[in-house]
């Protein structure tokens, strides 16, 4: 893939006071490149529970690349091309859900725990052109 038709890929997943901070850490690493840092900021629940939030923006193209290198690996990569336009909201942002326990082995899953969020570049900046975008950036990888 020559071109990256996004202008930027937040990935996201929560830590809760059940889980262990490292294996949250490495789920969501094992999406990223190694020079991209994670944030970590610590809030707490409605009950008082600590709860981290790792956090990472990918705006460089060789670093996206390398992420949706990683999202190519789905199973199920049919069904995420059918699902696209449920997928891609009014401001052009395609979000996707991952495995947060497949992704600490090592595996990408859709499912639960890491969120994906790439705004999408569309010109002009409407639904159906962000969803064409995304589909052809989807099946090249």
């Amino acid at each position: 893939m020559a071109e990256v038709p996004f202008h930027y890929i937040d990935l996201r997943a929560f830590c809760y006071a059940t889980e262990d901070d490292k294996r949250v850490e490495d789920a969501l690493e094992t999406f990223l490149p190694e020079e991209v840092e994670l944030q970590r900021t610590e809030s707490e629940g409605h009950h008082g529970d600590r709860i981290v939030v790792f956090s990472a923006r990918v705006e460089n193209a060789d670093e996206m690349r390398h992420v949706l290198s990683k999202v190519a690996e789905l199973d199920d990569a049919d069904r995420l091309l059918s699902e696209l336009d449920d997928r891609v909201d009014a401001n052009c942002s395609l979000f996707l859900r991952f495995d947060k326990q497949e992704a600490y082995r090592g595996e990408v899953a859709l499912g639960e725990g890491i969120t994906f969020r790439a705004k999408v570049e569309a010109y002009p900046a409407k639904k159906e052109a962000a969803v064409e975008n995304a589909r052809e950036a989807l099946e090249t990888l």
